[in-house]
């Protein structure tokens, strides 16, 4: 693809392989995400799914019928976030949005035929950039990968839950300015 030899590629590449390479983990493995994100965002643009769009179709596919509330949670994102990529989801004929009967409270999310069937065209893509990301590593050193990535998953999760009720919260930033000192 063109845009791996972009001169934003290949600094990218020079940086881990020459100035940074006993950078923290966190950072290898930030820019590890947006390299990969950045490789599906280029093979969804054409299929006309950003890749917000994409979040919301793979849990939707494992999933169908959620809560708008429960969407947002398995994202990970706030729920105006979720609305708005809703609300564009629907008007591209993937998504409707229902409510029961005596509960109006509660937004259900269920996709369309043309939601189900991104699916045969979208996830191979996904796949595709999977392959790209690990070839020339061995079945043993990705599984290693695999497992080093989920422990570190676990490990942040239970810091989480553990710090839930101290300090360690992420304190709200809305309408805070750095030097300001609040």
């Amino acid at each position: 693809m063109s845009g791996a030899r972009s001169p934003e590629m290949r600094a990218l590449l020079e940086r881990w392989r020459e100035a940074v390479p006993d950078d923290r983990l966190a950072h290898v493995a930030k820019d590890a995400t947006r390299a990969m994100v950045r490789a599906l965002q280029m093979r969804l643009a054409p299929h006309g799914v950003s890749f917000g769009h994409w979040t919301f179709l793979r849990i939707l596919w494992e999933s169908d019928g959620l809560t708008q509330r429960e969407l947002s949670e398995l994202a990970g994102v706030m729920e105006p976030t979720t609305f708005s990529a809703l609300k564009a989801m629907e008007a591209l004929g993937y998504v409707t949005r229902r409510q029961e009967p005596g509960n109006r409270r509660k937004v259900y999310i269920d996709l369309t035929p043309l939601g189900r069937s991104l699916r045969q065209v979208l996830v191979p893509l996904a796949i595709e950039v999977n392959d790209i990301a690990v070839a020339g590593l061995d079945a043993a050193a990705v599984a290693t990968t695999r497992r080093t990535l989920r422990a570190i998953l676990s490990n942040l999760a239970r810091d989480a839950v553990e710090g839930a009720g101290s300090a360690l919260r992420v304190p709200p930033t809305r309408g805070k300015r750095p030097d300001s000192g609040q």
